[in-house]
């Protein structure tokens, strides 16, 4: 870098390094040593654009102008994310985000920090040279910087991905050179700046995988190796063909049903009567309902994401058809616990969280639109919906004292927040209740979003959080909505919580499988 803001790199010749300032010898060294620097690196170019690349000429002119603007990056991302995967889709968002700030930094302190001019294309053949010649300074390379920021960020997701897309970055960063509109050095500087780009979103949203799961003993499950005994209830909903299609390739003996929602508890009565393991593919949902089934027969249960967010599946480990083929084959699982809810004469299991107050209304206006909009932008309706509710708090009785609240979450298992990443269980067997309250006022906007803020901080003016294994809340009003794993009823004036630890066997690859 360039130790002097207002020096001109292109103005920079040995004959005209005349000391100045406060230390006359330690500027005039500097200045040296920056001068021999360029002169090397214009050798360097000079060399690469005398030196014959056999196919090259065909490619990376056309790789290089593919990158303008982050066009070759995104079509990247989109196949991808074509692959249905969640590790493929992560990767993909990480490598978009790190590219992102990489050219928020470009744009900002690179181009402007050091005006470089570019480099004399009379070295480079004419075959090479881009018809559109671009006129920002030189340094550093933004197109290398997006290349690395790129397939850093998507192998920090997933090293697989990131082996496919770095010979394409790489390729990218070397046409800059070779088509003659980069030194060198702007290329090293502008992949430095990318790959930097990648691991400060990693460390503002950490990995999936560093997010370390507390091992737990192996439960007896039994081993299927081609998947005989498995009965996978699928819901058709949640478009979950492609996956049950895998799974049945990767476990050929198993058993598939597809469903249409409201037959999904019936389907699962059935093949509870004739699985030794009971299996589901769909949302949070769908795996509760299997989960209440696969207690009451005491079955050990195989859960498939195939819903929109898979809370309980991806906390457990399970993140495609891959990680469960691979549990089952081998007999690998682990106890985890469930929760129980009670209110009046109905009673239920929730895996992930149960809330009352305003969030159940959000859950409410998203069911409504899902089916016309879809289920993003549904929920942003409700969310929208929710903080500009000029409604009364819930009131409740809490540890004896009545209380105004506008939401208490409780989740099955403590959430932990890294960075600004949402929060996510590491021990779904640690026989907790996660208890989050949100304080009443006069509206609910400022305390929800600052509560949001606060994450997990268990003091603050707007929210409170304890952890218990057991809660009564009385003096809830009858018909009360009631949210848990994305499903609402009623409540009718009073809801007990309990855990039933380790109650559940489910099926998990084990850290040592990896």
């Amino acid at each position: 870098m360039n130790p002097d803001p207002d020096l001109d790199l292109t103005d920079l010749s040995p004959t005209d390094l005349s000391p100045t300032g406060p230390d006359p010898t330690a500027r005039s060294v500097g200045r040296s040593v920056l001068c021999r620097l360029l002169n090397l690196d214009g050798r360097l170019f000079e060399a690469a654009a005398a030196r014959h690349w056999p196919g090259a000429e065909q490619v990376l002119p056309r790789l290089s102008r593919g990158a303008n603007h982050g066009v070759l990056w995104f079509a990247t991302a989109a196949a991808m994310a074509a692959s249905r995967t969640p590790r493929a889709r992560r990767a993909a968002v990480r490598g978009l985000a790190s590219l992102s700030v990489a050219s928020l930094a470009i744009n900002t302190i690179g181009k402007r920090s050091v005006r470089r001019a570019r480099p004399v294309l009379d070295p480079v053949p004419l075959v090479r040279q881009l018809k559109r010649q671009p006129i920002t300074t030189s340094f550093p390379s933004g197109h290398a910087a997006s290349a690395a920021a790129f397939a850093t960020g998507v192998a920090l997701e997933s090293p697989a991905w990131g082996a496919a897309v770095a010979p394409v970055a790489f390729s990218v960063a070397a046409s800059r050179v070779y088509t003659g509109v980069h030194f060198p050095s702007d290329v090293l500087a502008g992949a430095a700046l990318g790959a930097g780009a990648a691991f400060l979103t990693r460390r503002l949203v950490p990995t999936r995988a560093q997010v370390r799961r507390r091992s737990r003993a192996r439960a007896e499950a039994p081993a299927l190796p081609e998947g005989d005994g498995l009965v996978m209830v699928a819901n058709r909903a949640s478009g979950t063909a492609d996956r049950v299609r895998a799974l049945h390739n990767a476990l050929p003996r198993a058993e598939i049903v597809q469903c249409a929602p409201e037959e999904v508890g019936e389907e699962l009565a059935k093949a509870a009567t004739r699985a030794r393991v009971l299996g589901v593919c769909g949302g949070d949902g769908t795996v509760n309902t299997a989960a209440g089934i696969a207690l009451r027969h005491g079955l050990p249960l195989a859960v498939l994401p195939g819903g929109t967010l898979n809370h309980f599946a991806l906390d457990l480990g399970v993140e495609d058809e891959r990680d469960l083929a691979r549990a089952v084959r081998h007999g690998e699982a682990v106890r985890v616990d469930a929760a129980r809810y009670v209110t009046g004469e109905r009673e239920g299991l929730f895996l992930n969280t149960l809330s009352l107050g305003v969030y159940p209304e959000l859950v409410r206006v998203r069911d409504r639109w899902s089916h016309r909009i879809g289920g993003w932008p549904a929920g942003l309706l409700g969310a929208l919906r929710v903080l500009r509710a000029d409604g009364h708090p819930l009131e409740v009785e809490l540890g004896g004292a009545r209380r105004p609240l506008w939401l208490l979450f409780v989740g099955n298992g403590v959430y932990h927040r890294m960075g600004l990443a949402p929060g996510r269980r590491t021990d779904l067997a640690d026989g907790l209740l996660d208890v989050r309250v949100v304080h009443g006022s006069r509206r609910p906007a400022l305390r929800l979003l600052a509560a949001a803020a606060a994450g997990p901080l268990t003091r603050s003016p707007a929210h409170a959080a304890v952890q218990v294994n057991r809660l009564r809340l009385t003096g809830v009003t009858p018909g009360t909505p009631l949210a848990y794993d994305g499903e609402v009823t009623a409540a009718s004036g009073e809801v007990t919580l309990e855990k039933l630890p380790g109650a559940l066997t489910v099926y998990r690859p084990l850290r040592s499988a990896h």
